[in-house]
């Protein structure tokens, strides 16, 4: 009656000490597509971690609240709601801060970092969206909810996915 969920949860650890470009590097898009397992509002190489713990869960509403709405009910519009967190941190076997061996975590000409490592707060995202437009559409608002203050970074965001089921 209330839709259907879709969630992943993933954990990872790596053990040892490993260069900067062999840590977990999470999967981020800084297109205007919108991907599924993917953080959609980080950027590219923004975070470092050597272990990590991520949830994500889409839930499909299926018309719960569309349907309601005369007129816009024979649209056929889906609403969708999604959630996506990363915990995470870098021990001390590789920062490089405390290992001076390792490579050091990248910087802009400037001397602002470009990447990294996750605190105690977990990395946080969210959207809400109108699925299942023209059949095969969807728009998603998306929302940056933590590490809000790391330079480049956008608070909000309009992503658009196109899907074909057979």
């Amino acid at each position: 009656m209330l839709g259907y969920s879709d969630a992943v949860f993933e954990a990872g650890k790596i053990f040892g000490k490993v260069p900067y470009p062999l840590l977990n590097l999470p999967q981020a898009n800084q297109t205007y597509s919108y991907q599924i397992e993917s953080y959609n509002m980080m950027n590219f190489l923004e975070f470092a971690t050597d272990q990590y713990a991520s949830f994500m869960v889409d839930h499909n509403f299926n018309g719960f609240f569309f349907n309601k709405i005369p007129f816009v009910k024979h649209l056929g519009l889906r609403e969708v709601v999604t959630c996506k967190m990363l915990f995470g941190n870098l021990t001390n076997a590789n920062n490089p801060d405390k290992q001076s061996n390792l490579f050091k975590l990248p910087v802009q000409t400037d001397g602002i970092p470009i990447t990294y490592t996750l605190g105690k707060t977990p990395y946080i995202e969210g959207s809400i969206g109108v699925a299942n437009i023209f059949k095969i559409f969807r728009v998603d608002l998306v929302r940056r909810f933590t590490y809000l203050n790391n330079p480049n970074v956008s608070k909000y965001g309009i992503r658009m996915r196109f899907r074909l089921d057979f």
